[in-house]
C-alpha cells in the first residue's frame, strides 16, 4: 500500500475520470477536489487488504481505479460475496451503522481508493452542506441498487 497525494493522482488520471463515478455524480468538482485533498489516497497491488474484519468501520473507500473483491466472514468462514468497481464504495454499511468490519476487501488487481474517515464525511457535512445531500444521495442510491440485487439473488435460489 502506497499513500499518495491529490496531484500525484491527477498526473495519473484526468479529474473528469472521477466525475462520472456514480458516488461522486452531480456533485461539482470543486466538492470532489475537496474529497481528494482531505481523505486518503491509497495505490494498492493485487491481493493487498483494504481493510479486514474486525477492524473499526469509522470509513469507506471510493475506488477511483481498480476493482476490489469483498469477502464477508461468518460463523468461523470466508465466503466471496462480490468486487466493487471503479466509481462504486465498499464500507459506508459499517460507518452509518457505526459497527466493526464484517468481512475484508481485498484488490483483485491495481488498484486506488480515496478513503473518506468519519471525520472528513463529517467536515464536507459542514464545507459543503447542499453537496453532502447529494453524496448521501448517491451512497443511498448505492447501498438501495445492492439490496435489490441481494434480494433478487434470493428469489433466484428460493
Amino acid at each position: 500500500m502506497n499513500i499518495i497525494t491529490r496531484q500525484q493522482l491527477l498526473s495519473q488520471h484526468n479529474l473528469h475520470s472521477f466525475t462520472d463515478a456514480s458516488i461522486f455524480g452531480a456533485l461539482p468538482e470543486t466538492a470532489i477536489n475537496w474529497l481528494l485533498e482531505q481523505g486518503q489516497l491509497r495505490e494498492y497491488d493485487e491481493g493487498e487488504l483494504l481493510f479486514d474484519r474486525q477492524q473499526p468501520g469509522d470509513s469507506f473507500h471510493v475506488i477511483l481505479v481498480g476493482q476490489v473483491k469483498y469477502y464477508k466472514y461468518h460463523e468461523g468462514r470466508y465466503a466471496y460475496i462480490r468486487d466493487f468497481m471503479q466509481g462504486e464504495q465498499i464500507g459506508f454499511v459499517s460507518l452509518i451503522a457505526l459497527h466493526d468490519r464484517a468481512g475484508r476487501a481485498e484488490a483483485a488487481k491495481k488498484t486506488t481508493s480515496l478513503e473518506i474517515n468519519s471525520q472528513v464525511y463529517h467536515d464536507f457535512h459542514q464545507h459543503h452542506p447542499l453537496e453532502f445531500g447529494i453524496l448521501m444521495m448517491n451512497l443511498a442510491r448505492e447501498m438501495a441498487r445492492t439490496l435489490r440485487s441481494v434480494n433478487n439473488i434470493i428469489v433466484t435460489k428460493s
